[in-house]
C-alpha cells in the first residue's frame, strides 16, 4: 500500500463515534487511570467543544439572591438528607443547601453498571465534589446555582461556612477486591507524592447552625498531622465504610473515629439497594454499624439535628441503610 492512500481517522465529536478497533471502555479506562493524555493522543485533533448542559436546567437564583440579602439568620436545626452512597446534602437553618458528591456510572463503562437510576435532579444552592471520580462527580445532575468543585479554602455564604482541604484519596485497596492494582495496570502510580490527578482529594467541613460536619469522601486513614490539627473539633462525621471494605477497613475507620470523637458518625459508600448495584462490588454497612457500643438504624433519609442536642451525643452512629431521597 502507497503511504500517500493513508488517511487519518477523524472523530466526528456531534456523533460520539469511536475509531476502528477503539472503544468507549479501552479509551476512558486508559484516561482514567493514566491521565486523558495518553488516550487523547490516539484520537485526530480537533477544536475543543463544550459539553455542559446546565444552560437548559430549568429555576433560577431567586432563593440564592434572597439568601444573600438577609443581614441575620434564625437558630434552628441543620438537615442533612442522603442520597446514596456519598451524596449528602446539608440544609442550613437559614435554608442554605449544599450537596456533596452526586454519583453516577462510569461514563467509559471500564467499571461496570453501579447505579439503577441516574443521580436525581435534586434543586439546591450549591454543588460541590470531593474528587473525579465517577462515583462522586455527577455535578451536572443537581439543579444547581452554584457549583465549587474540589474546593480548598473557605467560602462563606449565608448562615454556611465550608472548609475544604486538599489531601490524598486511599490509595491501597484494604478488603477483598484489590480495585487499586487498576491503576498499576496501566502504569500509573496511585499512592502520593507521584499520584495520578484523580487520586486527589479535598476533604470538606462544613459550619453551620452550632455543628461542625466533616464530608471525608474516599480520604486515605492516615493523613499527616498538620491535616487533623487543621480539621480541628468534628461533631459530624462521614466515613465511607462497607461489608467489602472497599476504601477503609473496620481497623481504618474505627481509629480515625476514636481520633476526631465526633458526636455521630454516618456510614457512606456502601450498597445501598435503592440505588446500587452488587455489581459495584460494595456490601452493607451493617456489620460494621451494629458492633458499634450506641447505634441507631434510622427509618428514613432524613435527619434533623440540633446542635444542642448532639452536644450530648457521644459517637453514635446514624445509619440510614437502604433509606434514599429521590428528588
Amino acid at each position: 500500500m502507497d503511504k500517500r492512500d493513508l488517511k487519518p481517522t477523524v472523530i466526528d465529536g456531534a456523533r460520539d463515534d469511536m475509531a476502528p478497533g477503539l472503544s468507549r471502555r479501552s479509551l476512558f479506562f486508559a484516561a482514567g487511570a493514566a491521565g486523558v493524555g495518553a488516550a487523547a493522543a490516539t484520537l485526530s485533533a480537533r477544536p475543543a467543544r463544550a459539553q455542559s448542559t446546565d444552560w437548559k436546567q430549568p429555576g433560577n437564583n431567586n432563593h440564592v439572591i434572597e439568601l444573600q440579602g438577609k443581614s441575620g439568620f434564625p437558630d434552628g436545626t441543620v438537615g442533612i438528607d442522603y442520597y446514596g452512597h456519598c451524596a449528602i446534602k446539608i440544609t442550613s437553618p437559614g435554608g442554605a443547601t449544599v450537596l456533596f458528591d452526586p454519583w453516577r456510572d462510569d461514563p467509559s463503562g471500564a467499571w461496570g453498571l453501579w447505579y439503577k437510576t441516574k443521580f436525581p435532579e435534586t434543586t439546591v444552592d450549591i454543588t460541590m465534589s470531593t474528587h473525579t471520580h465517577f462515583d462522586h462527580d455527577a455535578i451536572d445532575r443537581p439543579h444547581s446555582t452554584m457549583v465549587l468543585d474540589r474546593m480548598v479554602g473557605t467560602y462563606a455564604f449565608a448562615d454556611l461556612k465550608i472548609t475544604g482541604f486538599a489531601d490524598k484519596h486511599a490509595c491501597v485497596a484494604p478488603g477483598w477486591y484489590p480495585w487499586t492494582d487498576a491503576l498499576k495496570e496501566f502504569g500509573a502510580e496511585a499512592c502520593p507524592p507521584n499520584n495520578v490527578g484523580h487520586m486527589d482529594m479535598v476533604v470538606y467541613v462544613v459550619e453551620t447552625g452550632g455543628i461542625r460536619t466533616l464530608i471525608w469522601g474516599d480520604n486515605r486513614h492516615n493523613p499527616p498531622d498538620a491535616f487533623w490539627t487543621a480539621i480541628g473539633r468534628i461533631d459530624v462525621l462521614t466515613l465511607p465504610v462497607d461489608g467489602s471494605q472497599h476504601i477503609l477497613s473496620y481497623e481504618q475507620a474505627n481509629a480515625i473515629v476514636d481520633r476526631l470523637k465526633p458526636k455521630i458518625v454516618v456510614p457512606t459508600h456502601y450498597l445501598n439497594e435503592t440505588t446500587t448495584y452488587t455489581l459495584s462490588t460494595l456490601q452493607p454497612a451493617d456489620e460494621w454499624v451494629k458492633a458499634q457500643k450506641s447505634f441507631k438504624m434510622l427509618d428514613g433519609a432524613k435527619l434533623k439535628l440540633a446542635a444542642a442536642e448532639v452536644s450530648k451525643m457521644d459517637k453514635e452512629f446514624m445509619y440510614f441503610g437502604h433509606n434514599v431521597l429521590k428528588a
